[in-house]
C-alpha cells in the first residue's frame, strides 16, 4: 500500500489507500470477496446521512480520452458486478490503529491536504483532478452548449459553457479584487440563479471556499456560518436578505464587502455592490495572479463547505476537496449511465436549495461533467410554479424531495376527484395496469408485461398524458431523497408508470452513496453503491440491522475546526459512520430502517424507530399532513398530527384552509369542514373517530404493546420551514418540534393513559 500526496495539477502517480479489512489500515489485502450483482443501481443524496449499499467491482474505464469514455458509457450498458460487503465489525480500536488523522486521511484545517481513498483499477483509481481542470475540459468539448437558462420576465436567457467560463473567471477576479484571502469562504445567500453558480465557482478558482447558507436562516445563523468560514464576501440575492447581514455585520470581523445580485440597491452603502459594480471590478484584471492561484490548487485540498442543517447542534462544516466533488460526479455519471451532450444533452431544473449538497452535485457538477443544461426554477417554484417550469423545460432527470411528490399526488388525487365517473374508471384500470406491469418488472420476473396490449392502451390513453401535465414526458431518470417518503407514494407513482429511484447519502459522504436504476431497483430500497464505494454494517443485530457505514473518494476531509465532531463521524480505519440504521437483502439492496439519534427509547427500554410508525399512520389517514411520534424516556407513545392545508403563495406558510383532497376526505365521512380550525376548534366527532380508526389498525400491526400509539392530537397547523419544524428539504426537525410543541406533549403525560383493554395494559 501506497500513501502519495497529490502534486499540484498534473498527477504524476494517484494515491492509493484500500479500505480497511480486519487486520486494520495496515494490514488491508487487495480485491473483494463477495457475490457479484448483474445490474447497478442509482439513487440521489439523502440530507441525513446514506443508505448503506454493497461495495460495488468496478469497470475498468479508459483514462486516456474523457469524451471517448462517455461516449462508451451511453453507448453500452455498463456490465461491472456489485459486492456486498457487510463486516460484522466493531469499531476500530484507536489504541491498535493508527487514528484516520494522523494517517492522514482527515483534516479539520481548511488549508490542509488529505489522503485520497483510491483503488488500484476501475473508477477508484481515476486520476484525481481539479474543478478548473474538469471545467476547462467541459469548455473545450462542449463550448457552444448551453450550459444554464432562466427566464427573466418573459425573456428566456442563456450562458454556453464557454461564456459560463469566462464569467467564472471575471468574477474570481473580482473576488480577489475585493480582498479574498486563501481558505477564507465566500457565503452565498439566495434563491438558485446563473449568479449562485458564477460566485460558487468563482469562489473556487480564486483559491477561497464556496459557502452556501440556506436562505430560511435566521440573521443568527447567517453569523455563524459566515463566522465559522471567516468569509471575506457574502454574496446576498436581494434586500430582504441583505437585512439580515447588515444585522450582524458588526459580528463578522473577517468581512469586507457584500454583493447583491438581484434587484436595484435600495442604499448605498461602503463595500456594497450591486452585481454588475462587481462584475466589473474584475473585467480588465490581469489573468496572471488568478491563473498562478489556479495552478497551485490540488485535487486533495478543500473548495467548498456544506453546512449541516444543525438540528442536534450547531452547523458543522463539512469539507469537500475537488477530488470529493468531481470524483463523486463521475462515478454517479458511470452508474446512472448519463450521456455526455455530443450523443444527447441532458436537462435538469434547479429548484432545490443549493446549500444542500444534493443539488449542487445534480445542477451543478454531474451537469458540467456531461454538458448537461441547468435550467433555473422561478423563486416560488415550491409554492406553485414548479410544475409550470417542469412544462417548459421538459427536464430528462429530475430529483425531488419526498414532500414535492407527494404535493404532486395530492394535486392528481384531487383532480381526479372532480373527473367523471368513466375517467376514474378508466383511469384505476390503467393504474392497476402499470402498478403490475412495473412490479413485474422491479422484481425481474421475465413477463414485464412491456408489450402486452392492456400496457400499451393505458400509456396511450393515461401515462403518457399525465407525464405531459407533470412536464415529465421527456425525464427517464425520476428520483427522489434527502428524507424517507412512504410505500404509497412510491406505488402511486409507480402505477402511473413513472417509477421513483429512491438515492441516499449525506453531506459527509459528498451527496449519493447508493442509487436505484431502472434496470435494478426495489420498493423501498435505496439501491446499491456507486462504483468505487463501500458499505458495511456496523455491529448488526439478528436481523442483520446495524449502522451504516461507507468507504470511498467521495467521504469528507473532515468538520472545519470540530476534531472532536470529526473523530465521531470517521473511525480509526476512516470508515464514515452515518448515524443511519439498515439492512441489506441477500442481492445487497439497501434498505434504511431508522436513524440511531432518532431511536425512541421508552421508559420500559425498548427502541422504537418512529418513522415506520408515523408512515403507517399517515397511510392510514389520508387526510394526515405530518406525523411525529412522541415517547423518547415516557412511559407510553403518544403523536402530534397536522392536517394537509393549502400553503400561501407568498409566504409558503400553510394556511386554515385544507386542501382539496383533505375536503374530499372529510365529505366522505360526512363532516363540512373545509378549514382546519373547524376541525380542531369544535374536535368533529366524524373526522376524529377516522382518525381514532386508522390508528387503532396501525396498533393492530405493532410488534408489542410499548409500540402502540396511546395517545394523539391534531396540532392548528401544519408543519412548515418558516415555521421551524421542517429542514431546507423538508424534513423534520424532531428536537425544534419537541421544543415548539412542548405544552402539547406535557398534556399527553400529564396523567397515565387508561389502558385500552385489560389485556392490552401499558408498559410498566
Amino acid at each position: 500500500m501506497k500513501l502519495t500526496d497529490c502534486e499540484p495539477t498534473a498527477m504524476s502517480e494517484p494515491v492509493v489507500i484500500e479500505p480497511p479489512r480486519a487486520g486494520g489500515l495496515l494490514g488491508t489485502t487487495k480485491g473483494d470477496s463477495a457475490a457479484s450483482l448483474d445490474d447497478g443501481i442509482a439513487d440521489t443524496a439523502n440530507e441525513s446521512s446514506e443508505e448503506e449499499s454493497t461495495g460495488e467491482r468496478e469497470e475498468e474505464i479508459c483514462a486516456r480520452n474523457e469524451a471517448a469514455r462517455f461516449s462508451e458509457m451511453a453507448a453500452v450498458p455498463a456490465e461491472r458486478g456489485s459486492t456486498a460487503l457487510t463486516e460484522k465489525a466493531e469499531r476500530p480500536n484507536s489504541l491498535s490503529v493508527p487514528a484516520a488523522g494522523e494517517s492522514g486521511l482527515w483534516t479539520t484545517r481548511g488549508e490542509a491536504e488529505v489522503k485520497l481513498r483510491m483503488g488500484d483499477s476501475g473508477l477508484s483509481a481515476e486520476p484525481p483532478v481539479t474543478i478548473h481542470q474538469v471545467f476547462t475540459s467541459a469548455v473545450k468539448r462542449f463550448g457552444d452548449y448551453t450550459a444554464l437558462s432562466w427566464k427573466d420576465g418573459q425573456q428566456l436567457k442563456r450562458l454556453n459553457y464557454r461564456e459560463y467560463y469566462q464569467t467564472c473567471r471575471t468574477a474570481a477576479k473580482s473576488f480577489l479584487k475585493l480582498g479574498l484571502e486563501r481558505c477564507h469562504g465566500v457565503g452565498i445567500l439566495g434563491f438558485n440563479s446563473a449568479e449562485w453558480f458564477i460566485s460558487d465557482i468563482g469562489a473556487i478558482l480564486a483559491g477561497g471556499f464556496a459557502v452556501g447558507i440556506y436562505t430560511t436562516n435566521s440573521p443568527e445563523a447567517c453569523q455563524y456560518v459566515a463566522e465559522n468560514c471567516k468569509a471575506n464576501i457574502i454574496v446576498v440575492e436581494n434586500h430582504k436578505q441583505l437585512q439580515k447581514i447588515l444585522q450582524v455585520e458588526d459580528q463578522l470581523p473577517h468581512l469586507k464587502a457584500i454583493v447583491q445580485y438581484k434587484d436595484a440597491l435600495k442604499e448605498k452603502r461602503p463595500n456594497l455592490y450591486s452585481w454588475a459594480e462587481f462584475m466589473e471590478l474584475g473585467q480588465n484584471e490581469p489573468d496572471a495572479p488568478l491563473d498562478a492561484i489556479i495552478s497551485s490548487q490540488k485535487p486533495n485540498q478543500c473548495c467548498t463547505l456544506i453546512y449541516t442543517s444543525g438540528t442536534t447542534g450547531q452547523p458543522k462544516g463539512v469539507m469537500l476537496s475537488h477530488d470529493n466533488l468531481m470524483w463523486t460526479a463521475l462515478s454517479t455519471i458511470s452508474h446512472v449511465r448519463l450521456a455526455d451532450a455530443t450523443v444527447s444533452q441532458e436537462v435538469v431544473v434547479s429548484y432545490l436549495p443549493l446549500s444542500h449538497i444534493a443539488a449542487q452535485m445534480v445542477d451543478m457538477w454531474i451537469t458540467m461533467r456531461v454538458g448537461g443544461l441547468t435550467h433555473f426554477a422561478q423563486p416560488d417554484a415550491l409554492k406553485g410554479s414548479l410544475v409550470n417550469t417542469m412544462k417548459e423545460v421538459r427536464p430528462t432527470a429530475f430529483m425531488g424531495v419526498p414532500r414535492v411528490w407527494e404535493k404532486m399526488q395530492e394535486r392528481m388525487k384531487a383532480v381526479g376527484a372532480k373527473s367523471s365517473a368513466v375517467r376514474r374508471k378508466v383511469a384505476a384500470w390503467a393504474k392497476d395496469v402499470g402498478l403490475h406491469n412495473n412490479m413485474a418488472r422491479m422484481n425481474q420476473s421475465g413477463a414485464t408485461g412491456q408489450t402486452s396490449l392492456s400496457y400499451q392502451i393505458a400509456k396511450k390513453l393515461v401515462f403518457k398524458k399525465v407525464r405531459k401535465a407533470l412536464g415529465l414526458d421527456r425525464c427517464t431518470k425520476c428520483y427522489t431523497g434527502a428524507a424517507p417518503i412512504t410505500k404509497d407514494t412510491l406505488e402511486f407513482f409507480l402505477s402511473l408508470d413513472i417509477p421513483l429511484y429512491e438515492l441516499y447519502g449525506m453531506s459527509e459522504s459528498s451527496g449519493p452513496h447508493t442509487i436505484s436504476i431502472p434496470e435494478a431497483f426495489k420498493l423501498t430500497s435505496c439501491g446499491v453503491a456507486l462504483p468505487g464505494c463501500k458499505t458495511k454494517l456496523h455491529n448488526p443485530d439478528e436481523d442483520g440491522v446495524g449502522e451504516i457505514c461507507f468507504w470511498g473518494r467521495h467521504v469528507f476531509m473532515g468538520y472545519l475546526n470540530m476534531p472532536e465532531k470529526t473523530e465521531e463521524a470517521l473511525d480509526s480505519e476512516g470508515w464514515l459512520h452515518s448515524g443511519d440504521l439498515g439492512k441489506q437483502d441477500q442481492n445487497g439492496f439497501l434498505f434504511i430502517t431508522g436513524r440511531i439519534k432518532e431511536l425512541i427509547i421508552t421508559a420500559g427500554g425498548e427502541n422504537i424507530p418512529p418513522v415506520p410508525i408515523e408512515d403507517a399512520v399517515k397511510e392510514a389517514v389520508p387526510l394526515i399532513s405530518n406525523a411525529m411520534l412522541i415517547g423518547d424516556k415516557r412511559k407510553f407513545l403518544s403523536m402530534l398530527l397536522t392536517i394537509k392545508s393549502n400553503l400561501n403563495a407568498e409566504s409558503g406558510e400553510p394556511e386554515d384552509e385544507m386542501t382539496p383532497e383533505a375536503i374530499e376526505f372529510c365529505r366522505r365521512l360526512g363532516s363540512k369542514a373545509t378549514r382546519v380550525s373547524e376541525i380542531t376548534g369544535s374536535q368533529d366527532r366524524a373526522v376524529y373517530a377516522a382518525i381514532q380508526e386508522g390508528i387503532n389498525r396501525v396498533n393492530e400491526k405493532s410488534a408489542s404493546n410499548a409500540q402502540r400509539i396511546q395517545k394523539w392530537t391534531v396540532l392548528g397547523r401544519d408543519f412548515s420551514i418558516t415555521s421551524g419544524e421542517l429542514g431546507p428539504t423538508m424534513k423534520l426537525k424532531r428536537p425544534e418540534a419537541l421544543k415548539i410543541y412542548k405544552e402539547e406533549i406535557e398534556e399527553f403525560y400529564k396523567e397515565v393513559a387508561t389502558p385500552l383493554t385489560p389485556n392490552d395494559p401499558l408498559p410498566k
